[in-house]
């Protein structure tokens, strides 16, 4: 089956049977195109599509629209707007922009998200940008704009210079839970480097606040950015520099101790409560487990000794898809029974079913190594691992693949968040590889969060294009100190 040509077929034919015009075309070289098209789809709508898809140039989608409206008494449709707007919009030709604003604010009273977003856009570059805010209030009589929406509509007032409207927009932003996107904060110190006010500069340094309170981290440009503004701040004499923090957790440019990882005895007693009381037993996502289930679990967990290690087993077992599910537990297991460790794995009863991805023998062999529970097959795995792990003390530890990033959302208020990513940071085992034996990632010492002293800044940064998974966290820092 590998021959190049059976590719094809699964291609619907339309795709190959218009090839885009690379200049404007005239009504019968349209008509003609038109003529020798075959396909069901709608001739004026795929091409339409294909264009926004290409970036085609403005020049021949003004063509198409304009022989489409000689046809329709010099109506173009609403969707065919929307693409040519699109292509006006990748190709910043703020004019065009304007001209499609017209006809539409003549002719809707209101259009739909992707249209009002486009227009957004398309406007800020312009003089006319104030109409973006008019356009963003449309908006707002039927949905919250999204950070996209909010984000453009900042940059457009920092672009003309309106300093209040961008903070206010930023801080309505904020009040609808909206996490900005980092281009927007980027933007907000791009335009401080030429700002000599401590009120603005105090608002920034509100930013990296907002970065280290939601454990967000920004990219390699918007570290660069950070880093320049500081630098352009008069008569402090700050100095940055992008650099690693060594294992001992102290910084390799200043030589700074980077705050611990590790829960506080007190914090961990308070994440603890808020935990049982209001993610295990409130929980909405829970509502699959059953309170009969729940107390099962926490009797058996009560019969036994605290636990070193706990593991999600099925999320474990599929975590090398080409080896056998119930190999993989038992080598994990197996590895981490050599060291004396109280384990627990947390389980399926369909895991003890013999079939070919589960033998019987692997799984009595895990039973020996471990404590095992077992939940109904409709149980979610997240309270029991988190039961288990809380209730064994601090020193405890879990193994997922999963972030559980679902309790941000059970979680009460910001503090109890802040603790709780913590600590999953500092207690979360990720297994790097399976051969030729089991590698564990080394959970850090050092908190990997925006952090300052007041003479000094420590930033951790995503470096472009190097891809990390969700519970992994950056390696590379931005050091700012001021030089005394």
């Amino acid at each position: 089956m590998n021959n190049p040509q059976s590719k094809d077929h699964a291609l619907p034919p339309v795709r190959n049977t218009i090839q885009l015009p690379t200049k404007p075309l005239n009504s019968e070289e349209w008509d003609k195109l038109k003529e020798d098209f075959i396909g069901k789809a709608n001739f004026e709508d795929l091409v339409s599509s294909r264009m926004a898809q290409c970036h085609s140039s403005v020049d021949v989608a003004k063509s198409l629209l304009a022989w489409v409206a000689a046809k329709n008494n010099g109506i173009v449709g609403y969707n065919l707007l929307v693409k040519y707007l699109h292509l006006c919009v990748v190709h910043k030709q703020t004019s065009e922009v304007i001209d499609v604003y017209e006809i539409m604010k003549a002719r809707y009273k209101s259009l739909e998200s992707g249209g009002y977003t486009l227009l957004i856009r398309g406007l800020i570059h312009s003089d006319r940008w104030k109409e973006a805010l008019l356009l963003l209030e449309d908006i707002k009589k039927v949905m919250i704009p999204s950070k996209k929406n909010y984000g453009d509509c900042i940059e457009g007032a920092l672009l003309h210079q309106d300093v209040n409207t961008a903070w206010n927009l930023y801080q309505e932003l904020l009040g609808h839970d909206l996490i900005p996107m980092m281009e927007t904060l980027k933007a907000f110190f791009d335009f401080g480097k030429d700002i000599k006010d401590d009120h603005y500069s105090n608002k920034l340094l509100d930013i990296l606040l907002y970065l280290r309170s939601n454990r967000l981290y920004p990219g390699e440009s918007f570290a660069h950015s950070i880093k320049t503004w500081f630098e352009s701040i008069p008569g402090k004499q700050w100095k940055g520099q992008f650099t690693t923090i060594q294992e001992s957790g102290r910084c390799s440019s200043c030589g700074k101790t980077i705050e611990s990882i590790h829960l506080s005895p007190e914090e961990y007693e308070f994440l603890k409560g808020k935990i049982m009381r209001d993610v295990i037993d409130g929980g909405d996502q829970y509502k699959k487990t059953t309170p009969g289930e729940l107390k099962r679990f926490e009797n058996f967990v009560k019969s036994c000794p605290p636990f070193d290690i706990v593991i999600d087993g099925l999320n474990v077992a599929k975590m090398f898809p080409k080896a056998r599910e119930s190999q993989v537990l038992l080598d994990v297991v197996s590895q981490l029974a050599k060291q004396n460790l109280q384990l627990l794995v947390l389980g399926r009863k369909h895991m003890l079913t013999q079939r070919s991805r589960w033998r019987k023998d692997e799984m009595e062999k895990v039973q020996k190594q471990a404590s095992c529970f077992f939940a109904d097959d409709i149980s979610e795995d997240d309270p029991f691992l988190l039961y288990a792990t809380l209730n064994s003390g601090n020193h405890c530890k879990f193994i997922t693949k999963d972030l559980m990033r679902d309790h941000k959302a059970c979680l009460p208020d910001a503090k109890t968040q802040r603790l709780f990513f913590k600590w999953q940071q500092g207690h979360q085992l990720a297994i790097m590889s399976r051969s030729p034996g089991l590698t564990f990632e080394r959970i850090l010492r050092h908190d990997t969060v925006v952090q300052t002293t007041g003479d000094s800044w420590h930033v951790p940064y995503d470096e472009d294009r190097v891809e990390r998974y969700s519970y992994e966290v950056p390696t590379k820092w931005l050091c700012l100190h001021r030089k005394t």
